[in-house]
């Protein structure tokens, strides 16, 4: 899931504390993404995406708002004791992240990571990190690389929905992903986790695919391991293709024709004071309608699980749905459910001069005793976050050398 807000300020000096470039050039390669098996609370997700994309102005008013609603953040469709589960009307399973093999050190550690193109900070769980606050994480451990170096004085910290955060100090160290390394990489090592990533067991940390500007480590930002490698790439550019139920991949310098159908869509990229990437949606439509012209700013988030829509947005989608039940609102959040009987109608955003279709088995998300989770949610507020249930149907090409986005259908 993803990491939230800021809970370190943001330093005012930018740039890296050294990471050298990655040896080589033109380099391509691919990544494999693997379905984590954990299940995540879709309320936990909501909030952490309401933090994580707040301005540092209504940061506190969102998390004060987030705190005042926990009492009755569980959902209730029918019953106090229902939970969320898997859709039996699919393939057995909720696709709430993926995870890749990185390795770390020398000699290299090998762990599993979330790629998470909605913050920018490479942390993970270490032998620094509280024992109490572990639970079967593969550990990074630093005191066994020859490669790695603290960077004294240097910490780090993100804070969620929950309240709570994490935090610790920063090393260099080689970061290899796929084919290629990066030295003297920026590995914030948590000495603190929040709750949400202690209960996951599988995943080790994130790796930020944002830009540098977001992210969270002090006195001097750090630059993720994409802006260190991309000068060596064939292209500055990766590519993430997200399946249900399937092995994804994620793939840099190059763009895999065959992951997509039809033609890839640009619209140019932008950001927020966080560092996040932006575009703006032309318009959207529920089932074969045309695309109004409403622009909607969005961004193609792999570090959420659901599509979180402005909440005029998605109850406009749930209105097309016969017997959809409102299940969560109130505290910026609100979730729908329907019967899992109901076979839901499809959602489309323009890109571009194109039109991308989110597919109805993909915004069917979980169940809950008998009757079924939306993946489409509604926040309050203008920003669209296009999460893992969009992505699944589509390609994406996050295109920095060009400072554009690009999206496309799925093969």
């Amino acid at each position: 899931m993803k990491a939230a807000g800021t809970f370190v300020a943001l330093a005012v000096a930018a740039g890296s504390a050294g990471a050298a470039p990655a040896e080589g050039t033109g380099l391509t390669f691919s990544v494999p993404a693997h379905k984590n098996p954990v299940q995540r609370d879709p309320i936990a997700d909501i909030n952490n995406a309401l933090l994580k994309y707040a301005t540092p102005e209504d940061f506190e008013r969102i998390a004060a708002n987030i705190l005042a609603g926990r009492e009755a953040a569980s959902l209730s469709l029918r019953g106090e004791n229902d939970t969320v589960g898997a859709n039996p009307h699919g393939p057995d399973g909720v696709d709430v992240s993926y995870l890749c093999e990185v390795e770390i050190g020398t000699p290299p550690q090998k762990i599993k990571l979330d790629f998470d193109t909605g913050s920018s900070d490479l942390w993970v769980f270490s032998t620094d990190t509280q024992k109490s606050q572990t639970n079967g994480q593969t550990l990074y451990q630093p005191a066994k690389s020859s490669s790695s170096k603290l960077l004294q004085g240097f910490k780090w910290g993100i804070r969620y929905g929950d309240q709570s955060n994490s935090s610790g100090i920063v090393y260099q160290d080689t970061v290899k992903v796929g084919t290629a390394s990066v030295t003297k990489q920026a590995v914030e090592s948590a000495q603190h986790v929040s709750s949400q990533f202690t209960n996951d067991a599988d995943s080790s940390g994130l790796l930020g695919l944002s830009y540098d500007k977001g992210n969270t480590v002090s006195p001097t930002q750090q630059k993720t391991w994409f802006s260190n490698i991309k000068s060596r790439l064939a292209q500055p550019l990766f590519t993430a293709r997200l399946k249900h139920q399937e092995v994804g991949s994620y793939n840099f310098g190059y763009i895999d024709h065959s992951q997509y159908t039809g033609e890839i869509f640009y619209t140019p990229a932008f950001t927020d004071k966080l560092g996040h990437r932006l575009f703006n949606a032309s318009g959207y439509a529920v089932a074969d309608a045309e695309l109004n012209d409403r622009t909607i700013t969005g961004t193609a988030d792999t570090g959420t699980s659901l599509v979180l829509l402005p909440k005029d947005v998605a109850s406009k989608y749930w209105s097309q749905v016969q017997g959809a039940e409102l299940v969560k609102s109130g505290n910026g959040q609100y979730l729908w459910g329907f019967d899992c009987d109901t076979t839901l109608p499809t959602f489309s955003f323009g890109v571009g001069n194109g039109r991308i279709t989110l597919h109805s088995d993909n915004i069917n998300y979980a169940t809950l005793s008998g009757f079924c989770l939306g993946g489409i949610g509604g926040i309050d507020g203008s920003l669209a976050i296009f999460g893992d249930v969009a992505l699944k149907s589509g390609f994406v090409v996050y295109d920095d050398g060009n400072n554009r986005l690009g999206w496309a259908e799925g093969a």
